[in-house]
């Protein structure tokens, strides 16, 4: 092409840019929101931060860049059914509003507005994070893959650009490449991102599982220790080589799951790797027994969600901490119940009483902390009926009322449904993500700027 052409499709660009402001401007308008300014763009979307003219609130507006036909296709989102089906809790990104203009075919998602990312969170430090913190990000990070994989769906392409916080409160967001794990493999290869990949993603034709998201968040979990990428491979091949520099390669009855759905042959030199303690020294045993198991090379040995909420690393998590009767307790227990020699004096009753009352009051809160697991457990793992979802149509041609999206009814037995769409079930070459086009509406996030990929 020469210089003029350029410039022609940079014009043109630029043109269609404006157009889609001008129309997403006026879709929100007619809902009472108000655009801030734009905070990114990515292949198939672009989120700008908005404003709520009815109670002043921000909000992130994710708005699709494809076009959409109807509320059958809104509905048939993966990232819809995902978020209706997994909200509300405390570590997913929370969906307040749908506003979909059928006149223009625009589709926004009008979630809560998080800070930043973990990736932006991390970026330029100097020094390691105090391990309580790292404790208390990947405990929340663990507890929303705990629920995602309990209510049947993997989420495919955990990273830090895909984990939000605000006030140290973390959030797992973009949910668009989201499967049900009832699902049944194949699945596209390509569509985690590289550095986050699992071995079973590079090695195999597709066929992986939720235990992908396990890895991934171990890699994330790395990265937040050494403030640096695990495995930053710069094509498939070269991946596959760097996690076997570190983790070294795998015997042969753990290859040969792989080879049994790839038609490509294993001829990987066989190395020792040099292990992860070997890249980040200064970490506690606890610490790495966690990250290990986490990346281990073989999904049928990774430790899941669920189990690794219980691991000693996360000791303190799981305990609630003392009341403010206990702790006055314990002060008053400290300042007059000592003597010299290290024994314990007569204390007066009332101490006595308050102190038995504290610790017998935290035996039953701890009791009832351990028992929730198994309430929830035999509980109904999975409602009948999926919350709805106000669902905000400001075109004024509709004349029939669409207050909500039909709920999504369970109607199988022991199982969840696939999320997906229609169009999904029809046989198409597994191909990568740009060149599906629309077919599974995946909206990726915003990509990385530093020039790695």
């Amino acid at each position: 092409m020469t210089q003029s052409s350029f410039m022609d499709a940079d014009k043109k660009r630029e043109r269609h840019s404006r157009r889609s402001e001008s129309t997403l401007s006026n879709s929100l308008s007619k809902r009472d929101y108000r655009i801030v300014k734009k905070i990114g763009e990515g292949t198939f979307s672009e989120v700008v931060k908005t404003q709520s003219l009815k109670d002043g609130k921000y909000y992130a507006c994710k708005t699709i860049k494809q076009s959409i036909d109807s509320l059958e296709q809104v509905n048939s989102l993966r990232e819809v059914q995902a978020m209706k089906r997994l909200n509300p809790h405390p570590n997913i990104l929370q969906l307040h509003e749908l506003v979909f203009d059928q006149e223009s075919g625009t589709l926004s998602l009008i979630c809560e507005l998080m800070d930043m990312n973990i990736y932006e969170f991390i970026r330029g430090r100097k020094y390691p994070l105090p391990e309580s913190k790292i404790k208390h990000y990947m405990y929340q990070l663990c507890k929303s893959l705990d629920h995602m994989h309990r209510n049947g769906i993997f989420h495919r392409d955990v990273k830090p650009e895909n984990i939000l916080i605000r006030h140290d409160v973390l959030k797992l967001a973009d949910f668009g490449s989201c499967r049900s794990v009832y699902s049944q493999p194949p699945y596209t290869e390509y569509i985690s991102t590289r550095w986050y990949r699992a071995p079973e993603c590079l090695l195999t034709d597709g066929y992986y599982s939720h235990k992908m998201d396990i890895w991934s968040a171990g890699c994330v979990f790395f990265e937040i220790i050494s403030l640096s990428p695990l495995f930053p491979g710069t094509n498939e091949l070269d991946q596959v080589d760097k996690i076997h520099d570190v983790l070294g390669t795998p015997d042969s009855g753990v290859l040969q799951k792989f080879k049994q759905s790839r038609s490509m042959r294993f001829d990987f030199p066989s190395r020792k790797g040099c292990g992860i303690t070997h890249l980040i020294p200064q970490c506690s045993s606890t610490n790495l027994s966690l990250l290990y198991q986490m990346l281990a090379y073989d999904p049928d040995e990774r430790i899941s969600a669920q189990i690794a909420l219980q691991h000693t690393f996360f000791k303190e998590q799981r305990v609630p901490p003392l009341s403010v009767t206990e702790r006055r307790a314990v002060g008053l227990r400290r300042a007059i119940g000592t003597v010299e020699g290290g024994e314990t004096s007569g204390t007066p009753s009332s101490v006595d009483q308050l102190w038995r009352i504290a610790r017998q009051g935290r035996r039953q809160h701890h009791l009832k902390h351990l028992a929730d697991p198994l309430i929830r457990c035999n509980a109904q793992r999975y409602p009948v009926e999926l919350p709805k979802l106000n669902v905000v149509v400001p075109s004024p041609k509709i004349t029939y009322p669409v207050s909500s999206l039909p709920a999504l009814t369970i109607t199988h037995r022991g199982s969840l449904p696939s999320i997906t769409s229609k169009k999904c079930h029809s046989r198409l070459p597994r191909e990568e993500p740009h060149r599906a086009a629309f077919k599974t509406y995946f909206m990726p996030p915003l990509e990385r700027k530093r020039g790695e990929y």
